[in-house]
């Protein structure tokens, strides 16, 4: 198995947190996985990226498959976690056993592994990472 399934599933973990009503009332459309573009640019209180992700073979003798270890990170201004944690809780209920469609192969599954509220720079005083797994098959 190759990596060809990472950005059909980005795509898909980025529509499905945009379209969770939940997730939108905490960030609004503040979800990336660059920066948004001009220089310089100013980044909403509270945002999610799209980030690390580990990808290694599940294949077997009939099935094509790779397990996926990805980061979705909550950051936040704001001094205290709550906002963060809460903006974390709905990513995870958005995600954990979505059904999410891909435009290439399929998902198995899809699991939250671990969370990890942490302090990070003066910029961007507070984060949450949360870490999923997705077991993905392709057809090719």
């Amino acid at each position: 198995m190759s990596y060809a399934l990472s950005e059909p599933l980005q795509v898909a973990v980025y529509n499905r947190l945009l379209s969770s009503p939940a997730v939108t009332s905490i960030v609004g459309t503040a979800i990336y996985d660059t920066p948004p573009p001009g220089e310089p640019y100013t980044l909403p209180p509270t945002h999610v990226t799209l980030g690390e992700e580990r990808a290694r073979p599940a294949s077997s003798a009939t099935h094509k498959a790779a397990f996926h270890d990805f980061n979705v990170t909550v950051h936040t201004d704001h001094e205290g976690f709550s906002e963060a944690k809460l903006a974390a809780a709905e990513i995870c209920l958005a995600l954990d056993d979505a059904p999410l469609a891909l435009s290439r192969g399929h998902l198995v599954s899809l699991r939250f592994l671990s969370a990890r509220a942490e302090r990070n720079t003066a910029r961007r005083p507070r984060r949450v990472v949360l870490r999923f797994r997705a077991h993905l098959e392709d057809a090719a």
